[in-house]
């Protein structure tokens, strides 16, 4: 479904400071709300209107002023120290990607975050240097690829395009895996746990945003998943986030089936901004089997300079067996 209307969006001043005053509102309402006073270790009161926690309360456990504290969750955060910023990130009960996101809010709204980050690279014209796509070539056994931020795939070895062949089929240059869950009638049958897979997406770019808020191409796709699907603007209006380095999902693929797999995802130290992740299978299972299926398939598909550049296995219907 579509909504209808302005959709949500952070408001980017380029090249200078972001006013992200609504982000920083909602951020610390939203999570203000998730706390109970009996987690919070106080008494519950009476006649409570809101859920969650009192804005009094919360100025109590952190240890600043009430006029304080309400002047921080109005959005103006330039100029908190670290040691208030801790102590609302501990009267929160923040985890750890949503302490992190709050710094990066502090610092996105002193403009130090301009400072502090390299210059968002434009993924139109970013190319993996060759020997990054020798040691993704390298990994035969599972998918292996190269994401930023926004969820762009910059870089792949064979098995990767043949395990995500619907992102690379029919979607603008570079495929985005955002895109691809929200607006991609084939995301619901990949993804076998796609309400999940939907949250961690979000998540993932709600926290770029925190990291980056002048990321104009960040900017300009949720304004359009935020316009286009329901799905994704219910998700960010909630101001979850998440580090996202390992797990274990499953997929069916429209090939071999079913597949469980766990991956790692690991952060370029060369290509600041960038996450490298491999996927595979545990050894002996029927996930492991399904997998070299995919990769011989792989293996018969066109190459050009020695590499595959298309990787897209044949639309056959294959009967899986129970995992």
């Amino acid at each position: 479904m579509s909504w209808q209307g302005t959709p949500p969006t952070t408001q980017l001043l380029y090249p200078g400071t972001v006013d992200n005053t609504q982000e920083v509102r909602e951020f610390l309402q939203s999570r203000r709300a998730k706390i109970t006073p009996e987690q919070a270790g106080l008494a519950p009161g009476m006649n409570r209107r809101v859920p969650g926690l009192r804005r009094g309360e919360v100025a109590t456990l952190a240890g600043v002023s009430v006029e304080y504290y309400a002047t921080l969750e109005r959005g103006a955060l330039a100029g908190a120290s670290a040691g208030v910023l801790e102590a609302v990130a501990r009267a929160l009960q923040l985890d750890d990607a949503e302490r992190v996101h709050l710094f990066d809010l502090a610092r996105g709204a002193d403009g130090t975050s301009a400072l502090g980050r390299p210059r968002s690279r434009s993924t139109r014209s970013w190319v993996a240097r060759p020997n990054l796509q020798w040691v993704l070539d390298a990994v035969t056994a599972g998918p292996a690829f190269v994401r930023n931020g926004r969820m762009d795939l910059l870089a792949a070895n064979p098995l990767a395009r043949a395990f995500y062949d619907e992102v690379y089929v029919g979607h603008d240059v570079p495929p985005n895996l955002a895109r691809y869950t929200f607006l991609d009638s084939g995301a619901g049958r990949f993804y076998s746990g796609w309400e999940q897979v939907a949250d961690i997406t979000v998540a993932i770019l709600r926290t770029e945003a925190g990291r980056d808020p002048h990321d104009k191409a960040l900017h300009d796709l949720v304004g359009e998943l935020s316009t286009r699907s329901d799905e994704f603007r219910t998700r960010w209006g909630t101001h979850n986030v998440r580090h996202h380095g390992s797990g274990v999902k499953s997929y069916h693929h429209h090939v071999v089936g079913d597949l469980t797999l766990a991956f790692e995802g690991l952060e370029m130290a060369a290509e600041p901004g960038l996450t490298l992740t491999i996927y595979t299978a545990e050894p002996g299972s029927p996930s492991e089997e399904r997998l070299r299926i995919l990769a011989s398939w792989t293996a018969t598909e066109p190459t050009e300079g020695g590499r595959d550049t298309t990787a897209q296995v044949p639309r056959t219907t294959t009967t899986s067996a129970p995992e």
